[in-house]
């Protein structure tokens, strides 16, 4: 940081600037005396945007890019869908701050405003995700999933392309709510029809772990209660190596010092599910998200995800 100017990095897609200027302009609120402006990087996962996720790297690829930059100091700080984060990161970098959750569920965005339950046999709908086909499958069976990728404005275009037919996509409401777009959105799913990804609707705000006056500035806008669901999440997700390589979700919610998880595990055609929950305290989030883990896989969740790992692969 020079001059009292704090320089934070973003990917350039609309939505990662939105959700960046954001977080911004809450810093900007809670410190009067430093000026914050944002930097633009293209990350991989911009670049490839003709492949499904599960085929080009997963976890880590929107991020890489905006950590060298932390690692080379030519950013003070990086913003990330915390949903998009690894288990492990880089030496010298930390998650310091997480802003507050924004609705972490999915959303149907569809022609004629037709709810999921209203949509006519067979109908198509769009989306990129193997945790949402997979559900999706398991709620409908008879729906035909489209394999769609792009920035949020792209997704929402593709619903209008002839070619691909559409009569439906899902995408996450944070983005959606983050552009001020709530208006687009048919109907909310609740989590028995689809469960979230882990960390889905947060972000984290990544430092160098040695800059104290960054980690500092930063403190201002972290909220605990947000954490304690993402530390319960995340650690269900790590326990079983999961990624966007494989169907998996994850939500806890907070109640006073109480926390309840569910978690969820899945085969691609979605016959094959698996889904439990756990409540506890919020100073044990992670240990019940390990604890839920584990009970899954004493059920056969790691059987069921090497089964999805090997229908990716194909």
């Amino acid at each position: 940081m020079k001059n009292n100017k704090v320089i934070i990095g973003t990917r350039k897609s609309q939505l990662a600037v939105g959700q960046t200027q954001l977080v911004a302009d809450m810093l900007a609120d809670a410190w009067a005396e430093y000026e914050f402006e944002l930097k633009k990087i293209v990350t991989k996962g911009d670049k490839i945007l003709d492949k499904p996720l599960a085929q080009v790297g997963g976890k880590g690829l929107f991020i890489k890019e905006l950590e060298v930059s932390l690692l080379e100091s030519k950013i003070d700080l990086a913003i990330h869908s915390m949903k998009d984060m690894p288990a492990e990161l880089p030496n010298n970098l930390e998650i310091t701050a997480i802003p507050k959750r924004v609705n972490p569920r999915d959303v149907l965005i569809s022609n004629n405003n037709l709810l999921i339950d209203e949509l006519p046999k067979g109908a198509r709908i769009g989306t990129g995700s193997l945790r949402r086909t997979s559900q999706l499958l398991s709620y409908r069976s008879d729906l035909d999933i489209v394999p769609i990728r792009g920035n949020i404005d792209t997704r929402i275009k593709k619903l209008q392309d002839e070619e691909l037919n559409l009569d439906a996509i899902v995408l996450a409401a944070a983005g959606l709510i983050r552009m001020g777009w709530e208006d687009k959105i048919t109907q909310y799913l609740e989590p028995d029809v689809i469960l979230p990804a882990a960390g889905q609707g947060a972000l984290a705000i990544e430092t160098r772990e040695d800059d104290e006056k960054i980690k500092e500035i930063v403190s201002r806008i972290d909220d605990q209660e947000t954490k304690y669901r993402l530390e319960a999440e995340r650690a269900f997700l790590e326990y079983l190596e999961g990624d966007c390589q494989v169907p998996i979700g994850a939500l806890a919610k907070v109640e006073g010092d109480n926390i309840n998880l569910e978690g969820m595990v899945a085969t691609l055609d979605g016959k094959e599910t698996l889904q439990a929950t756990i409540s506890g305290i919020v100073d044990e989030a992670s240990d019940l998200g390990v604890k839920l883990a584990k009970d899954l896989a004493k059920k056969g969740a790691h059987q069921i995800l090497k089964k999805a790992r090997q229908e990716t692969d194909k």
